[in-house]
């Protein structure tokens, strides 16, 4: 048997780092197995359904490295097989017309209530004769279309995380709606629990594995399996994220789409890498950075575990330094380009890819996320500087001015400053003026960069040397200077 998994995202909004989980554990057992990793766009939600989140799904799902084998599958364009396939059971007596009101069906809710019953579906027209049916009708009433539900039937299968998980049917609600509201000659929009039977038989899906808030939907769907005369695949139901106070991770957290991850800085192996930690713990708990394809080697559901999976930021963060770091310069510039630019930078992003790359290089050990570089270089592409309070507050000591003068008139007038030179020339004027080096290079930091700390020194001198920079600086900080 060849694994068949499916990820199966509703375009309802931006993909949620949920769902994105999920679809790594799939990839990750499909490619375990040697099996089939599937995408299937579940859109039969009209209304909420947009162009832009597919798009931002499929973006999303390929950034992470997740590629799909076949897909992607759209339910809208598969609803005359629903449709099929209700009439079906239909036909079998294994469904029906029910024609409650909202309203009865609120006061039917109401009155278990009041009982101290758990409020459920009584299959009050489980059985209705064709001419209560036509009566109904008459009434100018529309009808969902209900899978009968034996409530004697015990439901049990062995989740690939959980174990044996056994439900009773009369736990389920009652008769299931699995057909919206329609009239007597149609079927309405099918629901979530049937067409995703349908879409599974029909894709060959061997595993389903999502997160556990869909356990409760499982024995509904193993009915339907079986109504449908299919076998029933493997369910395996994975620990939920969590946020900081142990509730799931949801929009009122802050950043859950992969999309706004992406944006805040976030590199796409890191992040993948970090959801595999998210509750699954690898053969060697030392490990933690690794790829998707070596996690997949040893990827299996007895190291997933049940419990929830807190976000943890500071782990994420220190993934995504270490990915980061690790990078050589000429790559680190291509990630940076991009915030520098939406940052409104100006610069020949060709012509100065040099320039660039030093610039990468020297702030890459200390980047934790792509975006801090915006800030971090702020200085570098200006021709001026603006000095900082603290930065003014070191200019107004006394000497800085003889110092700034000093090092301005030491400076070549071409471009042949180097990092020895550079650091020859500071040792240099502190000779002259009999101070120490250490004592000039706060001064010439401010003076170079408006702050009073920040990446290395000499290179940052060098950088501005290159555009032909420092001089003016130097001049500009020598008038505010003492």
């Amino acid at each position: 048997m060849t694994v068949r998994v499916r990820i199966a995202p509703s375009p309802t909004g931006n993909l949620h780092i949920g769902t994105a989980r999920t679809a790594v554990f799939n990839w990750l057992f499909a490619r375990h197995q040697g099996g089939q990793f599937i995408l299937r766009i579940e859109d039969t939600d009209l209304e909420r359904s947009k162009p832009e989140f597919t798009q931002n799904i499929l973006d999303g799902l390929q950034w992470l490295g997740l590629q799909w084998d076949e897909g992607p599958v759209y339910q809208t364009q598969r609803l005359d097989i629903y449709q099929t396939k209700i009439q079906a059971l239909l036909d079998q007596g294994l469904a029906y017309r029910a024609y409650e009101t909202p309203e009865e069906l609120d006061a039917m809710r109401e009155a278990q209530k009041a009982r101290g019953e758990a409020p459920r579906y009584d299959n009050g027209h489980r059985n209705l004769t064709p001419d209560q049916q036509a009566a109904f009708e008459a009434e100018g009433r529309t009808a969902v279309i209900r899978f009968k539900i034996d409530d004697d039937r015990e439901i049990v299968w062995n989740d690939l995380v959980r174990g044996s998980i056994t439900w009773k049917g009369r736990d389920l609600g009652g008769d299931m709606v699995i057909a919206r509201a329609a009239s007597t000659d149609s079927i309405g929009q099918p629901l979530y629990n049937f067409v995703v039977v349908v879409d599974d038989i029909d894709m060959g899906i061997t595993h389903v594995i999502r997160g556990e808030d869909h356990i409760g939907n499982t024995p509904k769907q193993i009915l339907l399996y079986e109504a449908l005369g299919a076998t029933v695949p493997k369910f395996g139901h994975t620990p939920l994220i969590l946020n900081e106070k142990g509730a799931k991770l949801s929009k009122r957290d802050g950043v859950t789409s992969i999309s706004d991850f992406q944006t805040m800085g976030y590199v796409a192996p890191a992040l993948a890498n970090y959801m595999t930690l998210l509750g699954w713990t690898p053969p060697d708990s030392t490990q933690e950075i690794f790829t998707l394809s070596e996690a997949a080697q040893h990827f299996s559901f007895d190291r997933v575990s049940k419990a929830g999976a807190k976000f943890d930021w500071d782990k994420l963060n220190w993934l995504n330094s270490q990915y980061l770091h690790a990078l050589p310069a000429p790559e680190l510039t291509e990630l940076l380009i991009p915030y520098w630019q939406t940052a409104g930078y100006e610069c020949d992003w060709v012509g100065d890819r040099p320039w660039l790359e030093q610039i990468a290089a020297l702030i890459g050990p200390s980047l934790v996320r792509l975006d801090e570089a915006v800030a971090m270089t702020q200085y570098l592409f200006v021709a001026e500087a603006a000095i900082s309070e603290d930065g003014t507050k070191k200019l107004s000591q006394d000497g800085t001015k003889a110092m700034l003068e000093a090092i301005a008139a030491a400076i070549p007038a071409d471009q042949s400053l180097t990092e020895a030179s550079a650091t020859e020339l500071i040792k240099q004027v502190a000779k002259d003026l009999g101070t120490k080096d250490g004592k000039i290079k706060p001064i010439l930091r401010v003076a170079l960069t408006g702050e009073t700390r920040g990446p290395d020194l000499i290179q940052s001198w060098l950088l501005l040397h290159h555009k032909g920079w420092d001089k003016a600086r130097l001049t500009a900080a020598i008038a505010a200077a003492h």
